[in-house]
């Protein structure tokens, strides 16, 4: 048996591909939408991907499920449980507590484990070849190394209205009957790793087992003790803020992402075409430089997502696609690294790329204002705007701020006043940078205080300081 976890850094995302190979099949679970990681490692192994499922409804990410089976052949299995409020609206066999897919010598049994959603499967892997005893659990958002799958998500992105405490519910009955009577020697391997908005304290320990999770979790003390509410209140508390575009991918998971098939590979486009569309609003450019860079001078109305490990995430900050019609236009050093670039935007839908260049001259330029920390208290800001997460806030803020994380921001501008300036901040400046160049598009007058609160708080301790020593 072949397990392989292909893990995505941007989103915190495992998903993996199980193959036997005795007869050279393999099955993909929890698949992303840029699929040739997938095919590339099937061709490696000699192996045919026969069978594609998923573990639940995603909210963090667009599934793949559709558009590998379209790629491959292979045969779609999603979850039938979970009530009729939760079933999936395209087609694949559904599958039920107990059912099994079976490839070659292994067997994939569906363990229904509701709590982070009603109908979230977990897949207790046999290898056959070896042992008639299962070896292996995919728990998908159920069970993380260290951490649970957060049962607030449908209330968060999803418009549901207190299914938290049903869901809390769930997930403690889901780790008393179903994973804790699994074997210790049981290895789990979760679909999220440390940064995913899908847990509050996830591990970045890449697997773990039934027995140290039953050992050692902040949870196995609650579950020993058969005290339900306990549990209940500790899990629902300090959750971070959920990602407004989380509702979208719900809502699109559910439906059934588009099939974008083969991908054209990106033009190159002249800077004549690039400064027409952006006078005529056709275009929207997408500055990928560090905000250090973008401070010095930018596209006029562009969006700040730098390129790394983070561009799906901010690229859903900022655009919607459901409304931001435009097609998108990448600062990029060549065209392998806007390809890069446009896989990490299509696992989030952001599908409408016209193209690439490799220089800002000859476009509209404006530089972003900023303000220093020292400078602060002089000025009078109709709103200081912490664009961090709700629990960095509450840890230590600037006094007076309004917090709306950078990933709720765009969604949720009536909170912001129509006129006047904004100042704003986050920890370091990147996410802030982010932030900020969307809301300038949107039309708002955005100061960024340079070094954000990082540098706010060395100032006020350097000040602090300076006055202790007199």
């Amino acid at each position: 048996m072949l397990i392989e976890r292909i893990y995505d850094e941007d989103l915190a995302q495992a998903s993996y591909l199980i193959g036997c190979q005795a007869n050279g099949t393999a099955v993909v679970v929890d698949g992303r939408r840029d699929i040739a990681v997938y095919q590339e490692l099937a061709e490696k192994n000699g192996m045919k991907i026969i069978a594609v499922t998923e573990t639940h409804i995603h909210a963090d990410y667009l599934s793949g499920t559709r558009e590998l089976a379209a790629a491959t052949g292979a045969k779609i299995y999603v979850s039938g449980e979970g009530g009729p409020d939760w079933q999936y609206e395209f087609n694949g066999e559904r599958l039920y507590d107990g059912d099994k897919i079976t490839i070659g010598n292994i067997s994939i049994q569906a363990l229904h484990t509701p709590g982070h959603t009603p109908e979230h499967l977990s897949f207790l892997v046999t290898d056959g070849a070896f042992s008639d005893q299962p070896g292996y659990l995919l728990s998908g958002d159920f069970v993380f190394s260290g951490d649970l799958g957060r049962p607030d998500l449908l209330d968060e992105a999803a418009g549901g209205i207190d299914t938290r405490f049903e869901g809390a519910k769930q997930l403690f009955a889901s780790l008393r009957d179903k994973f804790l009577t699994l074997p210790d020697y049981v290895q789990v391997h979760p679909a999220h790793g440390a940064g995913s908005a899908c847990g509050k304290a996830l591990g970045a320990i890449p697997s773990s087992t039934v027995g140290y999770e039953r050992l050692y979790s902040w949870w196995g003390p609650y579950l020993a003790a058969n005290d339900e509410q306990g549990f209940i209140d500790e899990l629902l508390d300090g959750q971070p803020d959920a990602h407004a575009y989380f509702g979208r991918m719900k809502r699109e998971n559910r439906e059934g992402p588009a099939v974008m098939g083969e991908r054209t590979p990106l033009p190159e486009l002249a800077t004549g075409i690039v400064a027409a569309g952006l006078a005529e609003d056709t275009l929207t450019f997408i500055d990928t430089r560090p905000n250090s860079e973008v401070h010095e001078g930018t596209v006029a109305r562009s969006l700040n997502v730098p390129a790394g490990k983070s561009v799906a995430s901010y690229g859903a900050w900022v655009v919607n696609p459901e409304t931001d019609k435009n097609p998108l236009v990448l600062l990029a050093q060549d065209q392998e690294q806007a390809m890069d670039m446009w896989d990490h935007l299509v696992r989030v839908g952001i599908d409408n790329v016209a193209g690439y260049v490799t220089s800002i001259e000859g476009l509209p330029m404006t530089t972003p204002k900023l303000i220093q920390p020292e400078e602060l208290d002089g000025f009078d800001p109709i709103m200081v705007l912490d664009v961090r997460n709700k629990t960095e806030h509450t840890a230590g803020h600037i006094p007076g701020s309004y917090q709306l994380s950078g990933g709720r921001l765009m969604w949720h501008l009536d909170e912001l006043p129509a006129n006047g300036t904004i100042v704003t901040y986050c920890q370091s400046g990147v996410r802030n940078s982010v932030a900020a160049s969307a809301l300038r598009r949107a039309g708002y007058d955005v100061v960024e205080l340079d070094g954000s609160y990082a540098a706010w708080d060395a100032f006020q301790q350097t000040r602090q300081n300076a006055v202790s020593a007199k």
